[in-house]
């Protein structure tokens, strides 16, 4: 009769190999949630699915085989769909600082929060662009070279009305203002609040495809938004747009293995103050 060893001896492996699929599915339905290519995704599972229980139930041994044989090409489809996702993935695994110090990360922090609480209580729109580790001029149709040093009364003076660079966003280089009037990506979800603008819009579709944070001041309302990673968020307070930017930019450490990097990822795929975005102010 076998003892508890006996067993665990046995058993360990499949065990493990439970353990390390639920982790892995876990994290691929993470990483798919709110991308883009979310949807055909879905689909194609719920498809896949079904015609493999199909297959299964009334032993068809041809679907079968090509089934089997199609999922094997499916690495290819995935690349393909998700494409802005794992370049920017692969993007922050070598990614640096985009400040020199802590220091000098909250000084621009400041700039971007002065600049925001100028506009916004004149309600004159914004679009911000903050430049990490992907180089945004790869992905903006247009833009006009600048190259000052990014302060909050040159930002106001870029947004004023009739101004002839206010259309369009500005991308943030470190401590310098590198291009304005750029005409960012519109997102292509269908999901969105129909009461969302062009700007509002514009910034999602630039953060799906990058790991920038956009900061955005709406015109008609003079709310303060951000969106990173494909998430925005609605209505945030100076301080909740603070802590943001401060737990995103400011460096905790100088090194990181590449676990905590994978943690710290998958944790800000959902961003703080998830509780304001519900807030429905149009631009």
């Amino acid at each position: 009769m076998w003892d508890i060893w006996d067993i665990l001896k046995v058993s360990w492996r499949p065990v493990l190999e439970v353990i390390i699929l639920t982790i892995a599915i876990y994290h691929a339905f993470n990483f798919v949630r709110g991308t883009r290519g979310a949807p055909v995704v879905y689909g194609f599972v719920v498809v896949l699915v079904t015609l493999t229980i199909f297959a299964g139930v009334l032993k068809l041994e041809v679907l079968n085989w090509l089934l089997r044989s199609f999922v094997a090409f499916s690495a290819i489809a995935v690349l393909i769909i998700f494409q802005p996702e794992l370049r920017r993935i692969l993007a922050e695994l070598g990614n640096q600082p985009l400040f020199n110090t802590a220091r000098e990360q909250r000084e621009n922090i400041e700039v971007i929060i002065q600049t925001a609480e100028r506009l916004s209580e004149v309600h004159i729109g914004a679009l911000v662009a903050i430049e990490q580790s992907i180089h945004l001029q790869e992905v903006v149709e247009s833009g006009i070279p600048v190259d000052c040093e990014a302060t909050p009364e040159m930002l106001e003076t870029i947004f004023f009305p009739n101004n002839a660079l206010h259309d369009g966003g500005v991308i943030i280089k470190g401590d310098r203002i590198a291009f304005a009037a750029c005409i960012f990506p519109l997102t292509q979800r269908q999901d969105l609040n129909p009461s969302l603008g062009t700007r509002h819009r514009a910034a999602i579709g630039l953060s799906e495809e990058t790991d920038a944070i956009i900061v955005i001041v709406s015109e008609e309302t003079g709310a303060i938004s951000y969106a990173y990673k494909g998430q925005l968020v609605r209505g945030v307070s100076l301080e909740q747009l603070r802590a943001f930017l401060t737990s995103v930019l400011v460096s905790r450490s100088k090194s990181r293995s590449l676990f905590e990097w994978i943690r710290t990822w998958s944790a800000n795929r959902t961003p703080p103050s998830a509780a304001v975005a519900a807030k429905t102010n149009s631009d």
